[in-house]
């Protein structure tokens, strides 16, 4: 697929599906997975099923293995899997990222995680309109994408073993600017995976989804950075 989005854009696929109905059914995946994450997280620590869940030996390891596995195995299968099966995986993705969540509700006070979420909401929203709408050569900004991320993973690699607590509020502002762009840089993909597989509306199907996916773990990282540099732990 042309990552440079220059490719000209079918105006109804092969489903009959108008580009815009496509957009707006990608971004309902995207919400109702953010929905069934806050579901979950609630679910989770107001029952106190969250205490469960902390007492099982390295825990934290095998939620990230988990989230990993089916992130990996929905973006490596998706032409293989069945429609059905990749909404599965997204919607399963979301409920095992609902419970990571609900222990935010520990580490943070209540308004600190409205305040967090109204901000993403809004940034999110702002960027992903720029990046659907505008004319941007998103394929200059590849480069800075990929290192961005990579240094991002380093540093939290690394932050398990060493204190790096003091360089913490400097690399959550790097983390928010990064996820800004990226969020604008696959909000404009929907149009090029509109295009690309508009003559197989299965796959274009499957590709929503994994847009959905896309967006979606967009607004969690932009979240958490967000909450790590204006929220209040708790004492």
């Amino acid at each position: 697929m042309n990552d440079e989005f220059t490719m000209e854009q079918r105006t109804v696929n092969q489903a009959g599906e108008s580009l815009g109905r496509y957009t707006a059914k990608t971004f309902g995946w995207m919400f109702a997975g953010l929905l069934i994450t806050l579901i979950v997280a609630i679910s989770m620590y107001v029952t106190g099923a969250f205490i469960y869940v902390i007492r099982i030996p390295a825990w934290n390891f095998l939620l990230l293995a988990a989230e990993l596995i089916l992130v990996i195995s929905l973006s490596a299968r998706l032409e293989k899997m069945s429609v059905t099966a990749a909404k599965s995986m997204f919607f399963l993705y979301s409920a095992v990222n609902g419970i990571v969540f609900s222990l935010y509700f520990l580490m943070f006070d209540l308004l600190s995680l409205w305040i967090a979420f109204g901000i993403t909401a809004m940034f999110f929203g702002v960027m992903a309109l720029i990046g659907y709408f505008g004319n941007i050569n998103f394929s200059a900004l590849r480069p800075f994408m990929t290192g961005g991320l990579i240094f991002l993973f380093v540093f939290w690699l690394l932050a398990m073993f060493i204190d790096l607590s003091a360089f913490e509020t400097m690399v959550c502002g790097v983390g928010i600017f990064l996820f800004l762009i990226i969020t604008a840089y696959d909000a404009k993909k929907i149009q090029a995976y509109y295009a690309y597989y508009g003559q197989n509306s299965e796959m274009a199907a499957k590709a929503s989804v994994f847009s959905a996916l896309q967006l979606y773990l967009d607004f969690i990282n932009l979240f958490i950075y967000i909450l790590r540099f204006v929220g209040n732990r708790k004492d």
